[in-house]
């Protein structure tokens, strides 16, 4: 009998109808980033052991619009636009692991089904929302990437707007913040059939296999969050600002590795 193929569901004879390829995943993408403070107890919450508070600025939250193109390893889905770009929105904050420091996406969002699954299997809690974010151009009105120049983001969830923010350009900088600039640390975990427990259940760590960046810029940001029925963004209120960036980005993404595993 002839097996099923695809590297994630739905998988057929053919493996043309999986969701997503297998990695490495490439990445190139706009980058709008707000950073800031907010209680280091609303941090906390939402880390499950074993992970901690970092050490250093506890309550450093980042918040980062991006908008991607995306493809697997043949780059198929570059001819094929529909398969390649979306939007995402997502908040970072930093937590320690048995002494290292490592970045971990608490809130996520996307606009796609296959930025989804792809997050399933990496350990990012996506949902589905509504994502948009000023596109520089060289010509006409849209901004320069220069001195001066204004971005507006937004974030909805459920038709609920949850995040606003206008990131105004001021110099060339050194880096794009600090919060999403170690490794990442997630879970990646599955409820039992059962409805008791969990079947997966892994601490897994993950970074770009290989990167290549523009200039980062700097600048002041304007941010606003909003509270919503099925969302919590807002519970990790904005008590100081630390910076805005804007870089483009190229990433490869080509798996993890476990940290630990309870089950």
């Amino acid at each position: 009998m002839a097996g099923v193929h695809g590297f994630f569901p739905p998988k057929s004879a053919t493996g043309r109808s999986s969701i997503i390829p297998a990695p490495p995943w490439r990445y190139s993408g706009d980058l709008l980033t707000v950073e800031y403070r907010t209680d280091p107890a609303r941090v906390r919450e939402l880390l499950p052991a074993p992970l901690d508070l970092a050490a250093d600025d506890p309550g450093a939250v980042a918040l980062i619009w991006a908008d991607w193109q995306s493809c697997g390893d043949d780059r198929a889905e570059l001819l094929d636009p529909v398969r390649a770009q979306y939007k995402e929105c997502f908040a970072v904050v930093r937590c320690d692991h048995r002494g290292r420091t490592y970045s971990r996406c608490v809130y996520i969002w996307v606009d796609k089904d296959f930025a989804i699954a792809r997050g399933n299997h990496q350990g990012y809690p996506k949902k589905l929302g509504s994502i948009h974010l000023t596109r520089p151009h060289p010509f006409g009105p849209a901004p320069r990437i220069e001195a001066g120049a204004a971005f507006g983001a937004t974030l909805a969830a459920a038709d609920r707007r949850i995040a606003q923010a206008v990131v105004t350009l001021r110099e060339p900088s050194e880096t794009n913040g600090f919060v999403n600039a170690h490794p990442m640390a997630h879970h990646r975990q599955l409820p039992a059939i059962e409805g008791k427990g969990l079947a997966l259940d892994e601490l897994v760590a993950s970074g770009a296999a290989s990167f290549e960046g523009g200039q980062p810029w700097s600048g002041e940001a304007e941010l606003d969050l909003f509270d919503a029925p099925t969302e919590e963004l807002a519970a990790l209120t904005i008590e100081e600002p630390i910076g805005a960036y804007y870089r483009q980005v190229g990433v490869v993404w080509n798996g993890g590795t476990l940290l630990e595993r309870s089950l």
